[in-house]
């Protein structure tokens, strides 16, 4: 069962998951109604992860992991987040079910690959 939701007078799908049909209805207003819609509301560190999903995966077509993430930016949080695992936390607390999952939702992208 897809979702639809109506964005600037566009209806835009997403699978029963949440995840976009097709990936170039993204846009900032699709991730606010998402995020709306799942109860959550987006703060700057919230949109920080989801500019830096899109612009990894259009470098590399594929979805940033966890590591990645803490390695890449948590090193820029400067000394607050010097300790990767306190910027894991940080992370979960923002997106306390599945970080990578929920991000890539709201950034538009496709549904990451399980862990193996």
């Amino acid at each position: 069962m897809t979702r639809t939701f109506d964005i600037d007078g566009k209806k835009i799908e997403t699978n029963e998951q949440g995840f976009l049909c097709n990936l170039d209805d993204w846009s900032e207003d699709f991730a606010k109604a998402l995020a709306e819609e799942d109860g959550l509301e987006l703060f700057v560190d919230h949109w920080e992860l989801i500019w830096y999903f899109r612009d990894y995966y259009a470098e590399n077509l594929e979805n940033p992991t966890m590591h990645t993430i803490v390695m890449s930016l948590g090193k820029k949080k400067g000394e607050h987040f010097h300790d990767h695992k306190a910027y894991e936390k940080h992370i979960y607390k923002l997106f306390p079910t599945d970080p990578v999952h929920e991000v890539c939702k709201l950034a538009g992208l496709p549904m990451p690959q399980p862990d193996t």
